[in-house]
């Protein structure tokens, strides 16, 4: 049975939050690298940022859309704008980089983080070793696994 521990390169590719974006395309760009465990001063784990979050920046802003009635101005998804507007914005790994985490233990299996994947559209995932970072899985990884198999 495959697991993380077989899938994901270690050490894991980390970065700042304070990197500028630049620098942090250009990183993923030499490494041939598809993201990066951001990973604060103290090295604790704080988010991953990944080419997705580097395209984000680059696509057209979806406004909200936006109702009249009765004189009134109704909105819907305004939180949504917001976020989209921050990593449009951002200058630095912090603002683009997703802080919502899901990570996986060693021994999770191919299928776990699979699933993972496919379920919550995550590119990335950190693999943890008693809440700390140890590796990193990204979907060519399980791509290889399948194809090897």
């Amino acid at each position: 049975m495959t697991t993380a521990k077989d899938l994901m390169y270690c050490p894991p590719f980390t970065v700042s939050p304070e990197m500028p974006i630049l620098e942090f395309a250009r990183a993923l760009d030499e490494k041939r690298l598809t993201g990066a465990a951001v990973v604060d001063r103290e090295g604790k784990l704080v988010g991953v940022a990944t080419e997705s979050d580097l395209i984000d920046q680059h696509k057209r802003l979806h406004l909200p859309t936006v109702i009249t009635l009765f004189d009134s101005v109704l909105s819907f998804d305004t939180h949504k704008t917001d976020s989209q507007l921050k990593k449009m914005l951002g200058a630095t790994v912090a603002d683009i980089m997703t802080s919502k985490l899901t990570t996986v233990e060693e021994n999770a299996t191919m299928e776990d983080i699979a699933t993972i994947m496919a379920e919550e559209k995550k590119h990335l995932i950190p693999v943890v070793r008693g809440g700390k970072l140890v590796g990193l899985v990204d979907r060519s990884h399980v791509i290889h696994a399948i194809a090897g198999e």
